[in-house]
């Protein structure tokens, strides 16, 4: 499979490395900083960009009928304009806050978990990701997803940065250095805590996810999901 990078940061580069011990073939990588590339070669594109080049990154994928995974986070403002877009071009689209094959799994026991702590009384929810100190985005998206999740399971209403309510989960964001990114979902009450919590030691189980989904997406039309391409 011959894959276009759109993004040739830290994740673009270990995305290199593990689909060419896939065996596959980088034939375009775009930087940052990069607006006008020549998609033709490209069976699939892979988008680990930055919050402001993303849109523009999919939009050229569209126009160029290159099925497009899409990683970057801080840009879901415009989400319902690519879904038109993807369904007007045809195209093959898709997104997630995060790649990694465990995180993915970690979504759907945290739904689980929401959905059977609802009906108890005296618990209080909080979530904390912690990323390295280049994110440039807080929350996380993937503790959005989380929060995401337990609102559809649970009576909360909103997530919120920091604080929080009765109706709102709170969400810490911190950044440390070295840190490729660890999210913890607690429930509190007098008597005990329950925590779920998932930590990634490298950037190899998101790049790995991406190169697996572009696998899948391949020769694919529509808007999909990790929940697609894992079978969940």
């Amino acid at each position: 499979m011959k894959i276009a990078l759109l993004g040739y940061g830290k994740m673009g580069k270990t995305i290199e490395k593990i689909a060419i011990e896939r065996g596959h073939t980088i034939v375009l990588k775009v930087d940052k900083d990069d607006t006008t590339y020549d998609l033709s070669e490209a069976d699939v594109a892979i988008d680990f960009s930055i919050p402001g080049a993303a849109v523009n990154n999919i939009t050229n994928c569209f126009n160029a009928n290159v099925p497009v995974v899409s990683g970057t986070t801080g840009w879901l403002d415009h989400y319902d304009d690519i879904l038109k877009l993807c369904n007007e071009k045809k195209g093959s689209f898709i997104y997630a806050s995060n790649y990694s094959l465990g995180v993915n799994l970690f979504f759907e026991l945290n739904k689980k978990l929401a959905k059977m702590m609802n009906p108890l009384e005296g618990y209080s929810i909080a979530m904390e990701e912690i990323h390295h100190t280049e994110k440039l985005d807080a929350p996380s998206g993937t503790a959005i997803t989380l929060a995401e999740g337990v609102i559809q399971n649970t009576d909360k209403k909103a997530w919120q940065l920091d604080d929080g309510d009765e109706n709102t989960i709170p969400i810490v964001a911190k950044r440390i250095d070295k840190v490729p990114g660890t999210h913890t979902v607690t429930y509190s009450s007098l008597v005990d805590d329950i925590e779920i919590k998932h930590t990634a030691h490298n950037r190899n189980g998101f790049a790995l996810g991406a190169v697996v989904a572009a696998e899948w997406l391949k020769d694919k039309t529509g808007v999909y999901s990790m929940k697609d391409v894992l079978g969940l």
